[in-house]
């Protein structure tokens, strides 16, 4: 079997659709190197070729990319290889094949699906630590754009009374509730599929809301956050690379929220804020 590797750009407010795209079509996690290049695996040429064709017809001329030959080995497990338990403050995020022996309590299990959130990815990990720094003990607490159920189940580890992630993708939430399962933490979290901006009024107040979306997505859901937040409540921010610092500063300021503290992973940028006043 001749494999081969498809290096795929695309720009930075796509490239989560298009490596969920990949992941959909080829059946292999994508790999997202430092560059923003997103890497993922063809069985043959002519798969390779094909699926190089179909990108184009999804996404249009804004995506592009090329295939390489690769050396003859199974690379439909040998992707499994760079994949491994990780630590993220209190957090080990592990897929299931690769958990520690000694793997403590606040383990979250999560295998590469078709769904976004595996704590491979610099915002996930980004949303991870700020998750880390600021949950407190029965907190009640929403997800937005919730994917995978990542961190939600997260926060159900670390010790929230109810976590209830909120994603717009339907074909996402049997994977969420899947992992549910997995971790052993259904009786705690929900997974719902709709719009945050209509769902998240009807679950406040919350103690704690993170939303790792794209930052336009973010901007547009501030005041709906901000009102469903308890007194005192914080907001968790990601999926934003550093250059858009700035711009989400200033939207958060115009919002009426304030900094508490910020996070970097990569090119990767996240912040946690308050309602000011």
């Amino acid at each position: 079997m001749s494999w081969c590797a498809l290096d795929v750009r695309s720009p930075p407010e796509s490239r989560d659709t298009v490596a969920a795209w990949l992941v959909s079509r080829t059946g292999q996690a994508v790999e997202e190197r430092g560059d923003g290049m997103l890497v993922s695996f063809a069985e043959s040429e002519a798969e390779a070729g094909s699926l190089l064709g179909e990108l184009q017809l999804a996404f249009g001329a804004a995506v592009a990319g090329i295939s390489r030959p690769l050396p003859d080995v199974d690379w439909s497990r040998q992707w499994r290889d760079g994949l491994g338990p990780r630590i993220i403050g209190r957090l080990t995020v592990t897929p299931s094949w690769a958990v520690p022996g000694d793997a403590g309590p606040i383990t979250v299990i999560m295998d590469p699906e078709t769904a976004f959130g595996t704590g491979e990815h610099g915002s996930t990990r980004i949303a991870l630590t700020l998750l880390d720094r600021y949950l407190e003990p029965g907190h009640r607490v929403l997800d937005l754009g919730s994917g995978s159920g990542i961190l939600a189940i997260a926060a159900a580890k670390l010790g929230a009374a109810r976590a209830t992630g909120i994603e717009l993708d339907p074909e996402v939430e049997p994977i969420a509730t899947a992992n549910l399962v997995r971790n052993g933490v259904q009786d705690r979290v929900t997974c719902l599929t709709g719009d945050a901006a209509a769902l998240a009024p009807l679950l406040a107040p919350v103690d704690l809301i993170v939303s790792n979306i794209l930052r336009t997505v973010n901007e547009t859901l501030l005041p709906v956050i901000r009102n469903a937040l308890a007194p005192g409540g914080i907001a968790i921010f990601s999926g934003m690379e550093r250059p858009e610092r700035p711009v989400f500063l200033a939207a958060l300021a115009g919002a009426g929220f304030a900094v508490v503290d910020e996070a970097t992973d990569g090119e990767w940028w996240g912040v946690s804020a308050r309602a000011a006043g």
